[in-house]
């Protein structure tokens, strides 16, 4: 099962329009310090953006507007809400996620969650709607 995972996030890249893109996750690290998500953009082009994304606590209750949303797990345990749909993932876990749905992660594990995040059309952060209030703004942003 996690190689039929590892073969569809292979399929899913090379849809992803990026030339000379090869996805070596040891290469990519999360700063030494970062409040509970870190968020690395790994490729993207008008029609999907791809994320690298770590979380050591929680992602609040959100959903997207316009976006559907491809996630696979590569470290740690979490419990994932995504509608009505409550279950434990981890790694080698995939999850489809359709637009104007409502989801929400808490980590298990000592570790970070660990997930590549696929998201359909371009991401622009316009479309996230919180579900839940937020009290600071706990994620990290690179673009390297």
């Amino acid at each position: 099962m996690r190689s039929l995972s590892l073969i569809l996030l292979l399929c899913m890249v090379m849809l992803v329009g990026a030339t000379d893109f090869y996805f070596d996750e040891n290469k990519w690290q999360p700063p030494a310090v970062f409040d509970n998500i870190h968020v690395q953009k790994l490729t993207e082009d008008s029609l999907s953006s791809t994320f690298l994304i770590w979380v050591k606590k929680e992602v609040l209750l959100h959903m997207h507007q316009y976006h559907t949303e491809h996630v696979l797990v590569l470290e740690g345990k979490a419990e994932m809400v995504i509608g009505s749909d409550e279950r434990i993932i981890k790694p080698g876990d995939f999850m489809t996620i359709p637009k104007n749905t409502p989801h929400r992660v808490k980590v298990l594990s000592s570790d970070p969650l660990k997930v590549i995040s696929i998201q359909s059309p371009k991401f622009l952060g316009k479309d996230r709607m919180l579900m839940e209030p937020v009290f600071n703004d706990d994620v990290s942003f690179s673009n390297d």
